[in-house]
């Protein structure tokens, strides 16, 4: 890990961790990737956009990060890293995950699954130039699996929101701008309260057990940074290492974005120019009070335990 700093963005999903990463790509010696977990089906299978609005097969980008990383990509089978990914990188393994030794046959896979992910970091910090590396792939099994290349030298950038709020964005239909004809997912995922309620509790639960296991965090709730984005993100640029200078938001809350070579993740990922950071608060009365109670219920120990 000498050639570059990972920087993980951990959390739930639609919990406002897109923009914040695309933010980050703004500093200088920062470069944001998106999703990489979901790169070896949606970008190598089915050939999904670019955050640069190119196929991901001809981003000139992404090519010379598949021949600096494996000697391109047609030297990569995506099905064979699908299926190690499968074998590996699920919740269900994340308890034998956690623990100082896992089983030997699981340590072994997950040598070689964390390999592919360094010589892709290592490769996008010699092709961008870069020092940091963001992969906002959130998924806390991801970073488990990380943990175990990486060590202390793995930093989390982790992202919180109310889960009422986020049980409320899993269930809203949203197209997906990069699916290609052939996509199997043609929209967003959607979750029911219920499940939105279960994951949200097991991936922040998760990624809170690694913050007291030693791995480097910075905590940063989506509320925070709407009400005042420049002192929150004054703060994430720090932990990202970047030291004075302007940052890419502005006291009223206007960003500016520039096109990004992201793998996969929010729609966001396409916008540029100027956006606003704003909160959404439609959940207060678009969530259905039986699913609002129920997601209450079911996050009780840990929303307190976050500040909610």
């Amino acid at each position: 890990m000498e050639d570059f700093q990972l920087l993980f963005v951990g959390g739930m999903g639609r919990s406002g961790s897109t923009l914040i990463e695309r933010l980050l790509g703004e500093l200088p010696g920062v470069c944001s990737v998106g999703e990489v977990v979901h790169m070896w089906r949606r970008a190598l299978v089915d050939g999904e956009l670019c955050g640069c609005g190119s196929p991901f097969a001809e981003c000139g980008f992404w090519t010379a990060v598949g021949r600096a990383a494996f000697g391109g990509w047609e030297r990569v089978d995506p099905r064979e890293v699908l299926a190690l990914k499968d074998a590996v990188d699920r919740t269900r393994y994340v308890p034998a995950l956690l623990r100082g030794r896992p089983p030997a046959a699981l340590a072994e896979r997950v040598g070689r699954y964390t390999d592919l992910y360094d010589r892709l970091y290592g490769a996008v910090a010699r092709v961008s130039g870069c020092r940091v590396v963001v992969d906002s792939s959130k998924h806390a099994s991801l970073a488990a699996c990380l943990r175990h290349r990486y060590g202390r030298g793995l930093r989390l950038l982790h992202v919180l929101r109310d889960p009422r709020a986020v049980a409320h964005a899993w269930a809203k239909r949203v197209p997906r701008p990069d699916a290609t004809a052939t996509s199997p997912e043609q929209e967003m995922a959607r979750y029911s309260a219920g499940r939105a309620a279960l994951q949200w509790t097991a991936q922040n639960e998760i990624l809170a057990w690694l913050t007291r296991d030693g791995v480097p965090t910075r905590r940063v709730r989506y509320e925070d940074f709407t009400a005042d984005p420049v002192a929150e993100f004054r703060g994430i640029a720090a932990f990202a290492g970047h030291r004075g200078g302007s940052l890419p938001v502005a006291a009223d809350g206007t960003a500016r974005l520039s096109p990004a070579h992201t793998v996969s993740g929010n729609p966001m990922r396409f916008s540029t120019g100027a956006v606003r950071v704003r909160a959404d608060l439609s959940w207060r009365s678009g969530l259905a009070p039986l699913n609002r109670v129920a997601v209450s219920a079911l996050t009780c120990a840990s929303r307190r335990r976050f500040g909610y």
